[in-house]
């Protein structure tokens, strides 16, 4: 489908659970955020029927988050039905490899397309600090077992926070050493994401450059979002930014999200979109959520303001990161 500023958007992130087995600094307070009644996530057969509307409209490919989404039963059940939908060209998943250890090979089964492991640091010290929780050893077991899926594509997720001891630069070695792709996101002001500040791509880089030497632009496509990538001599695998705060990318912006509740969000700034649990349990016929989800997609926001100083408290992100579905 094509939204109201002529771009094709063709990729979705379905959020099927808010919950998580980690408090991130940047994503869940300490104490963590009240769980949502298990009435009010929508069920596997509610996805799967909005995913057939959302194919008709031209989506192609499916991201699975949570909170974690590995926390949620027959995650990779629900993701083997998801690709027998006609159209469904991929399904990726997005997962903290708390429980990845013990559900990869179900994954692979599945036909998970590929994973991305959030992972912010290799010091365990600072890796507790951050995610709040000491699960850096089932995180690595996690990462260890994905490796022996060589045909399915495995990529970490770094957020740059500034902190001491978090060297990103060391997690640059596990691209250097494995066919994995290392990406450094830069920090979102949403939810907690407020509280700190963000390293730029450019200053990132420039810590890798003085460590590993001069990069090249990498300019094919590694995935379906919005990264993009440099080669450093010798290395096994790329490295890529997401750097929606210093290179602004809402021009090329292909995705749209769907709520573990429900509401399919247009932007990652925006509380805009449409309540869709709402439509599906008010007993609405699949034209009806059709033209609910056309109608939301055209009225997609142009771009994020997260520079501004100010704008409409109305158009405001008040939920934290693991309730959007990161």
């Amino acid at each position: 489908m094509i939204d109201g500023y002529g771009r094709v958007i063709d990729y979705i992130r379905i959020s099927v659970t808010d919950r998580c087995n980690l408090r991130c600094a940047y994503c869940m307070p300490q104490e963590g955020v009240p769980s949502v009644c298990h009435e009010d996530i929508l069920r596997y057969d509610e996805i799967l029927r909005l995913v057939r509307i959302f194919v008709s409209l031209g989506i192609r490919k499916i991201k699975l988050t949570g909170g974690e989404p590995l926390v949620r039963k027959n995650v990779p059940e629900f993701a083997a039905a998801l690709r027998q939908i006609p159209g469904i060209e991929q399904v990726t998943l997005t997962t903290n490899g708390v429980c990845l250890k013990e559900q990869m090979r179900m994954l692979a089964d599945a036909g998970i397309g590929g994973i991305n492991l959030s992972l912010d640091t290799l010091n365990p010290v600072v890796f507790e600090k951050i995610a709040r929780r000491p699960a850096f050893d089932q995180v690595m077991e996690g990462l260890r077992e994905a490796l022996k899926y060589p045909e399915i594509p495995l990529k970490i997720n770094c957020v740059p926070m500034n902190i001491e001891g978090q060297n990103i630069v060391e997690l640059a070695e596990l691209a250097r050493n494995y066919k994995i792709h290392v990406r450094y996101i830069e920090m979102m002001p949403i939810g907690l994401g407020r509280q700190f500040g963000f390293q730029s791509e450019e200053a990132i880089l420039a810590e890798l450059e003085k460590a590993y030497g001069p990069c090249r632009p990498f300019d094919k496509p590694l995935g379906n979002g919005p990264g993009h990538y440099v080669s450093f001599e010798g290395f096994a695998g790329k490295i890529g930014f997401i750097s929606a705060i210093s290179h602004k990318f809402c021009e090329r912006c292909n995705r749209v999200r769907l709520t573990s509740q429900g509401f399919l969000k247009t932007c990652l700034q925006y509380e805009r979109g449409v309540d869709l649990r709402a439509l599906l349990r008010g007993g609405a016929s699949d034209e009806e959520l059709r033209l609910a989800v056309e109608k939301a997609i055209r009225e997609k926001p142009v771009s994020h303001q997260f520079l501004r100083e100010q704008w409409a408290d109305s158009d405001k992100e008040t939920h934290m990161m693991s309730q959007i579905g990161g």
